[in-house]
């Protein structure tokens, strides 16, 4: 518990958003699992605060759909649900289409090279165990795309989803079958974009989301079965 909150203290934040931005952070690493028991005192002790801080940061936690309130048992972490991994994931499926769509008329040659040396990074990093730096790798080969667009509008809505994105993405990630299946998918995605064909992107980057959602919503599944014999 110690080691899982260390706690980056920033000066120039007051201290409820330093807990807030730790406990976020561990949600949607799956260092706090979904159905997890968020106990203030249990909290708080690793953390070296009071229980004041950690109660407001589980309400805006409560706020951002990553902690629930329940009846006599108090807050835990929000599960990830069928409904809310398909709303996310359709809205991301069509930026993402535009996204490559666009990058096909409009990267330049210092981005294609910035991107060709994404997928060599994240080729690289899939080999290791860490989900964390698999994540990490994968979100800035994405970010690059969006950035080659040149559409600051669009680069705000990917942005925006970004955080509920990283939560399921990480989910995706931490199964170690699926690491070749996303190598292979980033390098249709760039291919087809180095081709500026347009078609073959937007359809390579729709099957990317598809895949994810596939996977994502069978484990949910067997997690709720699992849970019916508990």
């Amino acid at each position: 518990m110690d080691e899982l909150f260390q706690v980056d203290m920033d000066e120039f934040l007051p201290l409820r958003d330093v807990v807030f931005n730790t406990l976020r952070k561990a949600i949607l690493t799956g260092q706090l699992k979904p159905g997890e028991r968020l106990m203030e005192v249990h909290l708080a002790n690793p953390l070296g605060v009071s229980r004041t801080p950690i109660r407001e940061a589980i309400r805006k936690l409560e706020l951002e759909g990553l902690v629930i309130m329940i009846p006599r048992r108090g807050a835990e972490v929000a599960r990830i649900t069928e409904k809310s991994l398909k709303d996310v994931l359709e809205v991301r499926r069509a930026l993402d289409a535009l996204s490559v769509e666009l990058a096909c008329d409009r990267i330049v040659e210092a981005d294609l090279e910035r991107l060709r040396e994404a997928c060599r990074n994240f080729e690289q990093v899939a080999k290791e165990a860490d989900a964390s730096v698999i994540a990490k790798a994968d979100v800035a080969l994405h970010d690059i795309i969006v950035e080659a667009t040149g559409n600051r509008r669009l680069q705000q809505l990917v942005n925006n989803l970004s955080e509920q994105m990283y939560r399921y993405r990480f989910v995706y990630i931490q199964e170690e079958s699926r690491h070749d299946n996303l190598v292979a998918e980033h390098r249709e995605i760039y291919e087809s974009i180095v081709s500026r064909d347009k078609e073959r992107a937007s359809a390579a980057a729709k099957l990317h989301i598809d895949n994810q959602e596939k996977a994502i919503v069978r484990q949910i599944r067997m997690e709720n079965e699992g849970r019916k014999f508990i």
